[in-house]
């Protein structure tokens, strides 16, 4: 009975008029240029970035193979280390501090309050703003001769001091608070949008049986916007492994090197130094610490779901 019920739908498949058949192929002919100028220009580049990671490329790439020894010259490398350390002050207190701003904000709105709009626009407005004049204003602001120091030294407060940016173990803390000001209000958009999403009836349910207001979002909500948690933990690890603008604009990577990141490290070695092979070897670096975060991540949320 399977075998005549496979044969009916052969039959039926090979009369199909060429109109259909291009009907159900159109789509994938749609998307297929997209998809293949992402796989060149975005893994294309992927495995080009490695192969020259494995030469001695300088100032033009160089197809002279010499194994890992740019990744050993990069683990010697001083200022590396350094641009590791920022990163992971810089990416860990910002990914932070997002989550709980944004989640708090989300929840204040969530509360119905009035002129919503309103405060919704100005939290989101920042990230309207490109990463470059975020750290201009910044600059600005903390500028001690200009800025908040100089304001509150002229109402009377002279011993006031805030020189962050000009005192390098401070200065990486002035890219937190830049990043965390422009990015809380989109992570806001995020959890606002999951709370709106989760059915009225459990909160309603949970405060039948008693439970607070803080016990409901702790236990009930939040668990429900692990989806939304883990898009916003991936969207400000990128913006963060990706802070080349923010960092030039607001610091320039100073004091000396005090503010330095992996991709301001890379960008000064590849293109004003000419150590291509070395930059090179950076990049994969840095991806390697995104796929170190994403994979277990991806595997834990996928093997939840199916054993869930």
């Amino acid at each position: 009975m399977v075998s005549i019920t496979a044969a009916g739908v052969r039959r039926d498949a090979s009369r199909r008029t060429p109109g259909a058949r291009l009907q159900d192929w159109l789509p994938r002919l749609v998307v297929a240029p997209s998809f293949a100028i992402s796989l060149f220009f975005v893994y294309g580049f992927m495995l080009w970035t490695f192969v020259l990671s494995l030469t001695n490329s300088r100032m033009l790439p160089q197809y002279d193979f010499i194994g890992f020894a740019q990744y050993a010259r990069l683990m010697e490398n001083e200022r590396w280390w350094v641009a590791s350390t920022n990163l992971a002050i810089f990416g860990g207190l910002f990914v932070a501090i997002c989550l709980i701003l944004g989640a708090g904000l989300a929840i204040l709105l969530d509360q119905r309050i009035r002129q919503e709009g309103v405060l919704r626009t100005i939290y989101l407005y920042p990230m309207a703003l490109s990463l470059i004049v975020t750290g201009v204003v910044w600059k600005w602001l903390l500028n001690p001769a200009l800025g908040i120091e100089s304001m509150v030294r002229g109402w009377g407060f002279e011993s006031f001091q805030f020189d962050w940016l000009v005192d390098s173990d401070m200065a990486i803390y002035t890219l937190v608070l830049a990043a965390v000001w422009q990015a809380s209000g989109f992570v806001m958009a995020l959890f606002l949008a999951g709370l709106r999403g989760i059915d009225d009836n459990i909160i309603k349910a949970a405060q039948l049986d008693g439970a607070s207001l803080p016990r409901i979002y702790w236990r009930v909500v939040m668990p429900c916007l692990r989806p939304v948690v883990f898009s916003a933990v991936m969207i400000l690890s990128h913006i963060a492994i990706k802070s080349f603008d923010l960092v030039m604009a607001l610091t320039g990577g100073g004091p000396g090197y005090a503010t330095d990141l992996p991709a301001t490290f890379m960008y000064a070695h590849t293109f004003t130094r000419a150590q291509i092979g070395l930059g090179s070897a950076s990049a994969m670096l840095m991806l390697g610490a995104v796929l170190a975060i994403l994979v277990p991540y991806l595997y834990s949320e996928l093997r939840g779901r199916k054993h869930g």
